[in-house]
């Protein structure tokens, strides 16, 4: 019914790409020969193979072609029921008695189903799996949504057997809605946040709404490009919006506190607006190409990096372009209409207050103009101390992704049986049962099934277990895992890992950790790994450590001499394909019953197949006349040998993996380093090699192509403030501020305890367009001031006091407005959060740089009082 039915009617609905099923009994015939009788009758069972495929065909007959027409034809032999694979007759050649006899006198038939191989249950309960396949470019939300609708809608109708119960063991969409559900709240949040300290610093409910106008302006903008671009929303486009938020007012406030400045100052409202406008139209423009330049280099780089990154930096990209046009058409506009108006004596006494802090420093910040090369060492230092210490924190790729989701590997003895792995596997259950936390179990015995893929071992179990919300998957891991070695089952080995990314492998291998050992000879590369295991199990922060050639098996192995078989007309093919059909069955036909498929396995009976003393009496015919009897022994030499579970290569060489499972307490980069340290204090034969699978390779790619970009990224912002001033040495002061930046971010990932990743390292080339905003705004005032007849000194210090404010405002806001994700509430925040605390820190600190060595710099830099 799930093959045939259920997973039919759901693989024709929008955006499902395949269905397939896993576990369950499938309907066979199997043809169960006896091989006494067989040779009773000179024949064997490569012969009963040959009939049935003989006798079960269709063959087409070509055209008849009449005086008017023509037609096809078609010679119908295939069978139509199991009736007539028992009345087959089976032509005897050598046999003056009888000409023929029937399948059924020489085989049972039986209508059954296959042999289990995979048993499938979910809480203690058997079951199939039928995995859902999303074509590429679908909604993974929508999807799950059809599938849902169909399967209410057959419940509702009654189309579903009583005794089915559908449960969903793995959902992604599930994960996808709360990772968007938890961004567009950080994202509304952070608007929210934003929107209080602009009102908190303008106490105008009027002023504040005009700037919190540009935030659904700019996002309905963003949609629209997003559409237009072929972009849906998830949690990267979502994210990029949480995180510039905060962003999307920075120019509104610069152009708005200026409009309120010259207002105040007693100039109309539309002179107001126009003089505002032109004196900070200039470094509205700049500033914001100044973000566009630092990050649009990233949407040309190809791979993973790419492929993560891209969605988020052009939603950040088109926010802020839309923004900047609000900025210059809309704000001017509408702050021309609102009127200065008298403020209460709370406002009063709040305004006071923000005026005495810039007056206050702007005071101290002419002493300190006299002595600020006194200040660049102290910078340069802290600079140098941060990068070392970015250097010496944990290193990984990626963040950790918690699904709450558990995999349980376990294996057994190789050759146990599935009854044998069956019940080691719900000792486990009952384990995993009893401890906090945990919603359901999905159970593979047998092997296991990932997606569409279907992996057999009769000594393998996969147990996935969904864990409640706010369950700390490592630390349920960790207890867990001493309850299964307290539990002592014998001969049972159990992996467990919390589920990662799905689709993203950080190297070749098949773990966190992945060492290979290369050698000519298979016994010493086991020997190898087998001394690289036990130097692993010292290194801390990994567990799961095992390698790829742990397991053997015990063989069965038949080797045909040539000769002797040729002698009777038999080649290997033949004898071997004697020995599949008794040994293990062989599928050798198949008949349509009711618009399904149904295959024929002809096979020896079990109770006759069980030992390799059974494998050497299986009976053959010679091919020659008259036909000779003889047994496989006569042909074939029949031993047991010792072969390892897998044979795994690697550039055309044999190899054994070694692999091992971070537990959370290191990073990933730190683990492989240790542990490809300690496997090199083994002495390695001549010939043989160890070397890590490619996850310190991806590390150090995607760290050198971060610094690049880095690199980049500064050479664009100073190229375009070269372009805008038309000069270099105001840039110069601009550019200076950039590297201090990192002191903030040093303190943030301190603070925080993040590693290194990917997101910390776009958060840096982000910060190189973000920070010189507050800088350009500050020097392009000191110019104008000097402009209009200030000494230099002078200039400074009065640019300070006027831009203090704004400089302020711009920073807290973007600051408040990516706090949520800063804070990692709820799923799918683990990713964008080092990025959240990487801008936060740096903008901060940024801020005292602006308002501290910018002027310094200008002060030692700018051009003198005579030259101006």
């Amino acid at each position: 019914y799930v093959d045939y039915e259920l997973g039919k009617q759901l693989l024709n609905l929008p955006g499902v790409a395949a269905a397939e099923v896993g576990g369950g009994l499938v309907r066979e015939v199997q043809v169960i020969a006896d091989q006494n009788k067989l040779a009773s009758l000179e024949m064997d069972i490569l012969d009963i193979e040959s009939a049935l495929e003989s006798a079960n065909t269709d063959i087409a007959a070509g055209r008849l072609i009449m005086p008017s027409r023509e037609i096809s034809g078609r010679t119908s032999g295939r069978f139509q029921t199991v009736d007539e694979i028992r009345e087959l007759p089976i032509a005897l050649e050598n046999n003056e008695q009888q000409s023929s006899i029937t399948l059924s006198e020489v085989a049972r038939i039986i209508d059954g189903s296959e042999e289990e191989k995979l048993r499938i249950r979910f809480d203690d309960q058997p079951g199939i799996k039928l995995t859902m396949q999303k074509q590429p470019q679908a909604n993974t939300v929508a999807v799950v949504e059809n599938i849902n609708n169909q399967l209410q809608k057959l419940k509702n109708e009654n189309l579903l057997p009583d005794d089915i119960q559908i449960n969903q063991v793995s959902n992604q969409a599930k994960y996808v809605e709360r990772s968007l559900s938890n961004a567009a709240q950080a994202a509304l949040s952070g608007a929210i946040l934003a929107m209080i300290v602009v009102y908190l610093f303008l106490g105008n409910i009027r002023r504040t709404l005009v700037i919190s106008s540009v935030i659904p302006i700019a996002i309905l903008v963003t949609f629209i490009l997003m559409a237009i671009s072929g972009l849906t929303l998830n949690i990267m486009t979502l994210g990029g919006l949480a995180l510039g938020i905060g962003m999307l007012v920075d120019n509104t406030i610069v152009m708005l506190e200026n409009i309120y400045r010259h207002q105040k100052d007693g100039e109309s409202n539309i002179e107001a607006a126009r003089h505002a406008a032109r004196e900070v139209s200039s470094a509205i423009f700049a500033s914001t190409s100044t973000n566009l330049a630092a990050v649009l280099p990233f949407l040309l780089i190809g791979g993973l990096i790419g492929l993560l990154f891209k969605e988020l930096i052009f939603t950040i990209s088109a926010a802020i372009l839309a923004s900047l046009c609000i900025a210059l058409t809309l704000t001017p506009t509408l702050a021309a209409r609102i009127k200065v108006s008298k403020t209460g004596k709370m406002r009063n006494a709040i305004n006071r207050l923000f005026s005495c802090i810039p007056r206050g420093y702007s005071a101290g910040l002419g002493k300190i103009l006299k002595f600020g090369w006194i200040l660049i060492p102290l910078f340069v230092a802290g600079l140098y101390f941060s990068w070392m210490n970015i250097q010496s924190l944990k290193q990984t790729f990626l963040p950790s992704m918690d699904e709450g989701v558990v995999d349980v590997r376990l294996t057994s003895d190789k050759g146990n049986n599935l009854d044998t792995m069956d019940n080691l596997t719900r000792k486990v259950e009952q384990i995993i049962s009893k401890q906090p936390g945990v919603v359901s179990q999905y159970t593979t015995v047998g092997g296991f099934i990932f997606g569409r893929s279907t992996f057999e071992s009769s000594n393998r179990s996969m147990i996935k277990v969904q864990l409640a919300p706010g369950t700390n998957s490592q630390e349920w891991i960790a207890k867990t895992r001493k309850a299964i070695s307290k539990a002592g089952l014998p001969g049972l080995r159990a992996f467990l890992r919390a589920q990662g990314i799905r689709g993203i492998r950080m190297n070749q291998g098949d773990d966190d950790v992945s060492l290979r050992i290369k050698g000519p000879d298979l016994d010493t590369l086991t020997q190898l790994g087998d001394q690289v295991v036990k130097q692993l199990e010292t290194v801390k922060g990994i567990n799961n450590v095992q390698h790829s050639n742990e397991e053997v098996t015990r063989e069965v192995s038949i080797r045909v001499d040539r000769q002797r078989a040729a002698s009777f007309g038999l080649s290997v093919e033949d004898v071997g394909r004697a020995v599949r059909i008794a040994v293990n069955g062989s599928d050798t036909s198949d008949f349509i019953a009711d618009d399904r498929a149904v295959n024929i396995l002809l096979r020896l009976d079990r109770n006759v197949m069980s030992s390799p003393a059974d494998i050497a009496e299986i009976i053959l015919f010679s091919q020659s006349s008259p036909r000779e009897a003889i047994r496989l022994s006569d042909v074939a030499s029949i031993s047991i040998e010792v072969a390892p579970g897998k044979i795994m290569r690697d550039r055309q060489q044999r190899i054994v993996e070694v692999t091992a499972s971070l537990d959370g307490s290191i990073a990933q980069k730190q683990a492989l380093l240790d542990s490809l340290e300690a496997a090199l204090k083994i002495e390695l034969p001549q010939g043989y090699t160890v070397y890590e699978a490619g996850g310190l390779e991806t590390l150090k790619e995607g760290e050198d192509l971060s610094k690049w970009l880095l690199g980049l990224a500064i050479f664009m912002v100073f190229v375009v403030m070269a372009v805008q001033y038309e000069s270099l040495r105001n840039p110069l002061i601009i550019l200076l501020s950039i590297p201090f930046c990192l002191i903030g971010v040093s303190l943030g990932l301190d603070y925080t305890g993040l590693p290194v990743s990917m997101p910390v390292w776009l958060g840096l080339i982000m910060l190189a367009g973000i920070v010189v905003n507050n800088a350009i705004v500050l020097v392009e005032y000191i110019e104008i001031a000097r402009d209009e007849g200030m000494k230099k000194i002078n200039a400074i210090v009065h640019a300070v006091a006027v831009r203090f404010r704004p400089i302020m405002m711009t920073t807290l806001t973007t600051v408040f407005g990516m706090l949520p994700l800063a804070m990692a509430w709820g799923d799918g925040s683990e990713m964008l959060q080092p990025l959240a605390v990487t801008l936060i820190s740096g903008l901060l600190f940024a801020m005292f740089v602006s308002l501290l060595l910018v002027p310094v710099f200008y002060h030692l830099l700018g051009l003198k009082d005579d030259h101006q």
